[in-house]
């Protein structure tokens, strides 16, 4: 599969998910439309739809330095443009974490963040979020030599003290010793700390993007790129060098922060093998050097613990030249084809199915919820019109007999819905306390105090008992709200039990809200921290600065896990009931349509042909809106329950 291919493959995964928007916003324009909205339900569906909006395919690419990581992603992606459009060279290169994507209300530029923002405990989505405190430089995008000069900044470096460059975490005495440095008065560190890169690049535009890492000693001073930025994209690609195999460098990285990142999934997973071109031996010619690779792969692949598969042997240097020079034989020799298969088949597709997973698990019982009343609707205007067509209408004892049994159904229904309201209102009360348990007062109070108490810690020691200590606080947090969660569930089911066993009511199984999710990854996140900071043991010096940004990072993580419940059961309590209520209001609905048919057979002059010609009329609007629904349904590809569509 070419370049062109994938590109394609991103085009139509774009426009996919234009006509997935699309079909959503025609629904939520239905639910208005026939008055079946309601505030839960259209925060839900505007969610859904800033999520679709706003979704990227994050491609991360790891690896040590010098693995030619750089000049990979420029054959992947920039080779049309001619040149090495990022800065690729032997020896180091990427010197901070680069993300690059299409921000169309931004422009072009690259913003740079300073690397003594690493003193400041602040995250880096705080950062992103103030462009104030990045340098910008703007992009020429029709100039791509201005492009590659302004991309040549992100390899800068500086001479500072020493005693900074601990403090930043870029100062590892071991490893300097081992090149032969000891004690020096200056060393040189990127000025760099993060870089984002904006510009029209027809991937980018289509929502693909690329994220750059530098080596293990970055990782390991960057908790929040290892414990957030990895995780979160779709795809990890981690290079390593074919001639050398995997080193122990490689193999620390590969263990403490790629596998980490993936949860211990290999889902999204892909090892590239790159530099192949330097295995290729004159005297061994062609069949020699494909059972050099051979080998070489399956040696990775015992070493990593992978499938052979899942490991891309490639020549990202050939690849480049190839495409530049459009020479197809030296294309096919680079392999990175396969490469470019797997993105396109694998990611791309999977993406787009995790995505249509998600939108059915937010709106899909909002839509079968509206099927079924539709249907409901439809199915008793019609069974009502075969009744109407067997009564005599001339008698008008008869008429007036069914009007008042009519009436008497309607008084019973008001008096009920009386009993309703005292259940909600109960229900409201209880649903009150469980957001409570979950309130930010509470969280923060909590947070607070755990960074008093390690702002006063002079020890890792005490730092990581005041970090288990939060935990214990917010699993306690946590625990209390299983019985309050528990007696709501309990109410849930019983409200619904009433209305079925009392009107003969579809029995929804209500959608119970749990907070075993949180507990869980809550859990995950702790460990999380306990893996990083044992691995970032192994790659530097505990330096405090680096201590802190993880134990912020893990804080920040935490307390958006609780975020996420208090907003959850708020937005569970808002709409827990309202299926329920859709079908009170419809009930309600079809008493009135009757008494305002019985009332016009009565009234009328004209002949019971001519009435019930003129009821049959009043049906089509109700198959109309079910039509509407189903062509909605088809557009959204959103998967209707077997029973909603009967």
């Amino acid at each position: 599969m070419s370049n062109m291919e994938f590109k394609e493959q991103m085009h139509e995964y774009s426009l996919w998910r234009a006509k997935l928007i699309q079909g959503i916003e025609m629904y939520h324009q239905w639910r208005i439309r026939y008055d079946v909205n309601d505030t839960h339900s259209n925060n839900t569906i505007l969610n859904v739809l800033k999520g679709l909006q706003t979704d990227r395919i994050t491609l991360a690419f790891v690896a040590e330095f010098s693995r030619g990581k750089t000049e990979l992603i420029n054959s992947l992606f920039f080779a049309e443009t001619g040149l090495r459009l990022l800065p690729s060279s032997p020896g180091r290169t990427t010197m901070s974490p680069t993300e690059l994507y299409h921000d169309e209300e931004g422009g072009n530029y690259i913003r740079l963040l300073e690397i003594e923002s690493r003193l400041e405990d602040i995250s880096m989505a705080e950062f992103k979020n103030n462009t104030a405190r990045w340098k910008q430089i703007d992009l020429d995008c029709n100039s791509p030599v201005q492009m590659q000069e302004a991309f040549k900044e992100l390899i800068a470096t500086k001479q500072v003290d020493r005693a900074l460059a601990d403090k930043l975490g870029l100062w590892n005495e071991r490893e300097a010793a081992e090149q032969g440095i000891v004690n020096p008065e200056k060393v040189e560190i990127p000025c760099w700390r993060h870089a984002l890169i904006s510009f029209p690049h027809p991937l980018l535009k289509e929502g693909l993007t690329i994220l750059d890492t530098p080596g293990l000693n970055a990782l390991g001073a960057e908790p929040e790129l290892t414990l957030s930025m990895l995780p979160s994209a779709q795809a990890v690609v981690f290079v390593i060098a074919a001639d050398t195999g995997v080193t122990k460098s490689d193999m620390d990285m590969w263990r403490n922060h790629v596998c980490h990142a993936r949860g211990g999934s290999k889902r999204g997973l892909a090892v590239v093998m790159n530099k192949i071109d330097a295995m290729w031996d004159d005297l061994a010619g062609d069949a020699g050097y494909h059972d050099a690779i051979k080998s070489q792969v399956k040696i990775s692949a015992t070493t990593l613990k992978i499938d052979e598969s899942a490991i891309f042997p490639v020549s990202a240097k050939q690849a480049l030249l190839a495409k530049v020079k459009g020479d197809k034989a030296l294309l096919h020799r680079s392999r990175i084809d396969n490469l470019e298969n797997y993105l396109a088949e694998g990611i791309v597709k999977q993406r787009r199915n995790i995505l249509m997973e998600t939108v059915t698990r937010d709106i899909g019982f909002l839509v079968n919820e509206s099927l079924h009343l539709t249907e409901s609707s439809l199915a008793n205007g019609i069974t009502q019109l075969e009744e109407f067509k067997k009564i005599d209408f001339q008698n008008q004892d008869m008429t007036g007999k069914l009007m008042a049994e009519t009436r008497d159904r309607q008084n019973l229904y008001m008096s009920n819905i009386e009993n309703f309201q005292a259940s909600r209102r109960v229900f409201n009360v209880q649903a009150k306390m469980l957001i409570d348990s979950f309130s930010k007062e509470r969280i923060d109070s909590i947070i607070k105090n755990t960074k008093h108490d390690m702002s006063k810690s002079l020890t890792t020691y005490g730092m990581k008992q005041n970090i288990r200590k939060l935990f214990d606080d917010l699993r306690d947090l946590l625990q209390e709200s299983v019985d309050i969660t528990n007696e709501t569930r309990r109410l849930v089911k019983a409200i619904h039990k009433k209305f079925h066993d009392e009107y003969g009511f579809k029995e929804i199984e209500p959608q119970l809200f749990s907070i075993k999710q949180y507990q869980f990854e809550l859990e995950q996140v702790f460990e999380e921290g306990e893996l990083f900071r044992v691995s970032a043991k192994t790659t530097m010096t505990e330096q405090s600065v680096v201590i802190n940004r993880l134990y912020s990072t893990l804080i920040a993580k935490a307390r958006n896990i609780l975020r996420q419940a208090h907003a959850d059961a708020a937005g569970w309590s808002n709409g827990v009931l309202t299926p329920l209520m859709h079908q009170i209001k419809d009930h309600k609905k079809q008493i009135e349509n009757r008494l305002h048919m019985l009332k016009k057979m009565n009234d009328s002059k004209g002949t019971v042909a001519e009435n019930i010609a003129s009821l049959e009329t009043e049906i089509e609007p109700l198959k109309r809106q079910r039509s509407e629904l189903m062509m909605m349904i088809k557009a959204m590809q959103i998967e209707i329950s077997s029973e909603a569509s009967k």
